[in-house]
């Protein structure tokens, strides 16, 4: 016979899920015991629960969804950073809770990890905000409540909350449930919105695209590849969409950024005829601060679920419907490119013993990665950097850009390396204040036999926030002097390759070094406090809008 929480690591191992990440604890011990004991499921121990999250949220950004499981009350909440996150950005995890007894709720008992209110719906109502639905699994409702939460995961691309009484994860389910199907388009409406589209471009004599990350989300990159292929349609990408089509390719014009960079990509983008927005999100990192200045009569907005096209909603509209339709229905036409070549990173200068600076750097970042990695980089002047790097064929840009919660790219890259194909590279690239909140993770990579390439950006403390406030020297945004390159060994990571370098011929080394490795790589960069990529430098001179808009 099936248990209850048996049926749910089932149902979730049918839709993909092969690691469960979490922190255990004594009202969480059934639903522990019974991922550790499931043949196709694995228990992922994380240092904490917030880590824990993170790690689940890299591992959906690769393998299209992820689990984390915690215990009531302190773990619960120690994990809902990460949750909020992987809700901000459209993550589908399933948070598995465990909960105390139901007569230990039905009589309101103090008991620990509570409030010491008897009061034992709380944490769950506080949940709610940041999943989009949530239930307490019982043998009765479990088949059902599983598959209503599979549908709402996979539908809104967000997290759920189940949560189970630790008397009832193991009795018996009782009664059974089918899988929801997925939502199907009205054809009348995937028509009428294809032909509204093709009246538009056919009045156009200039447009591009600017793919979205929600196109990632559900899984649609190469969807949207064939409607450019089909349609010879240029694309230009912004921050937290970068990388859902592939770069290295003669259809992409370059980063687009509001006024803040690239002004021959914003000039093109903003002044074309049509502008087909598919799945992207127009936040202030994405539209350079809120310099971005399209004219919503002139943008195709095509989302998960509907299309907004000259003015009219058309609702019922599958993403992936609706580019099938458009690809078979548009003609292939030679647009207009801009006049300038694509913005492209400078070579990088420095040798000897120069110091590391922000423009020797990124290049040689942007040269060391290779087809098919995973770039996990941090929310800073890491990210605002890289993301104006070139990515080579088949590389993926993995960013908090929306949520920007500082700390979550090393658990996140300890996600990421365990959904990675064989034939998949993690680059983690971290400041060290950063770094400094969820370092201990780097020891779930040597626990695990993986091999990632960690780089730590030690700028002498958070360089973002001193390009940002009022005050770039005051002591909040300094940070404890920490050996780093130590760190590895120290957490049981052992025969990596470590290093810390301070000249351009030290960096060129421990690059070479790294790149023919065999094992984990984790290289401290050290850099003067102020050495910012030009993204950076734009915030700091756009700080008006960024914060008033």
């Amino acid at each position: 016979m099936t248990t209850v929480v048996q049926h749910v690591l089932n149902r979730l191992r049918d839709i993909g899920v092969k690691h469960v990440f979490g922190v255990p604890g004594d009202y969480a011990f059934p639903v522990n015991d019974a991922i550790a004991e499931h043949p196709d499921v694995e228990w992922v121990g994380s240092c904490n629960e917030l880590n824990a999250a993170y790690s689940a949220d890299g591992y959906a950004r690769v393998h299209g969804v992820g689990a984390v499981s915690t215990t009531y009350g302190v773990g619960e909440l120690s994990a809902m950073c990460g949750i909020a996150g992987a809700y901000t950005e459209h993550l589908p995890l399933f948070h598995l809770v465990g909960m105390p007894a139901m007569p230990v709720q039905a009589h309101h008992s103090i008991v620990h990890h509570t409030l010491g209110n008897g009061e034992f719906n709380l944490f769950h109502k506080m949940a709610e905000p940041v999943v989009c639905a949530s239930a307490i699994m019982t043998p009765q409702n479990v088949a059902a409540e599983t598959e209503r939460l599979i549908a709402a995961a996979l539908y809104h691309r967000r997290p759920v909350y189940m949560a189970f009484p630790s008397d009832l994860a193991n009795m018996t389910v009782v009664g059974e449930a089918q899988p929801i199907p997925a939502p199907a388009s009205d054809p009348a409406q995937v028509d009428a919105a294809a032909q509204a589209i093709s009246d538009m471009l056919g009045r156009a004599k200039s447009a591009c695209v600017l793919p979205g990350i929600l196109v990632s989300r559900a899984g649609l990159n190469q969807d949207l590849q064939r409607f450019l292929d089909a349609t010879g349609l240029p694309f230009a990408t912004m921050m937290s969409d970068k990388g859902v089509l592939d770069e290295d390719q003669s259809s992409f014009l370059g980063m687009y950024d509001g006024k803040l960079m690239n002004e021959g990509v914003r000039r093109f983008v903003e002044d074309g005829d049509v502008v087909i927005m598919a799945g992207t999100l127009m936040n202030d990192f994405n539209t350079g601060a809120f310099t971005a200045n399209l004219d919503p009569g002139r943008t195709i907005d095509i989302r998960h679920h509907y299309v907004r096209v000259d003015g009219m909603t058309y609702q019922s509209v599958e993403m992936k419907d609706l580019l099938d339709a458009l690809t078979e229905k548009l003609p292939n036409k030679q647009w207009p490119r801009p006049a300038a070549e694509v913005v492209r990173m400078p070579a990088a200068g420095g040798s000897g013993d120069d110091p590391i600076t922000a423009e020797n750097l990124y290049p040689r970042w942007e040269s060391f990665l290779k087809p098919n990695d995973i770039l996990v980089a941090e929310t800073g002047t890491v990210s605002l950097g890289m993301a104006f790097t070139r990515l080579p064929q088949d590389a993926t840009f993995q960013n908090q850009t929306l949520w920007g919660s500082i700390g979550w790219a090393t658990p996140a890259a300890v996600g990421a390396a365990l959904a990675a194909k064989d034939d998949q590279r993690v680059v983690l690239i971290t400041g060290e204040g950063s770094h400094q909140l969820t370092a201990q993770e780097i020891s779930q990579f040597g626990r695990n036999g993986l091999r990632p390439v960690v780089f730590i950006l030690n700028n002498n403390g958070y360089l973002i926030e001193r390009l940002l406030c009022a005050h770039p020297d005051i002591s909040y945004n300094d940070v404890a002097r920490w050996q780093y390159s130590e760190l590895p060994e120290v957490l049981g990571c052992e025969g990596w390759f470590t290093a810390r370098v301070t000249t351009s011929a030290e960096l060129d080394q421990a690059m070479e070094t790294a790149a023919k490795a065999d094992t984990g790589c984790y290289i401290e960069v050290v850099t003067a406090t102020y050495e910012a990529p030009p993204m950076a430098e734009q915030l700091h001179e756009n700080t008006a809008t960024l914060y008033s808009t």
